[in-house]
């Protein structure tokens, strides 16, 4: 009798990264002082591993950050290398970027 294997779903042939696989860090710039990172993560993953977790404030005041992390929201909006209003789940982390955020000091 043959052996009948049903077939795995998507998410069980997709090969599993480990910390092991991640790339060397690198240092970007963030409101002037230096940040570890990874690159090829997004950058608002970046920042909040770094504790970072407000990029902005309202009108009133009130902190913002990174909301959906799919780039619909834009409250995770930075400047990246004087290029502003950048979507920061969306732009992935390379060595020596220099970020702005609109966080007050």
């Amino acid at each position: 009798m043959s052996e009948h294997r049903p077939p795995q779903p998507a998410h069980a042939q997709v090969p599993r990264r480990t910390a092991m696989d991640r790339p060397a860090p690198v240092t970007i710039e963030v409101d002037g002082r230096p940040v570890c990172a990874h690159p090829g993560e997004s950058l608002a993953t970046a920042l909040l591993a770094a504790g970072r977790r407000a990029v902005g404030t309202t009108r009133g005041g009130a902190r913002r950050g990174p909301y959906c992390n799919m780039g619909i929201c834009f409250e995770c909006v930075v400047t990246v290398d004087d290029v502003p209003c950048q979507r920061s789940c969306l732009v992935r982390v390379r060595d020596g970027m220099r970020v702005r955020t609109a966080v007050p000091r």
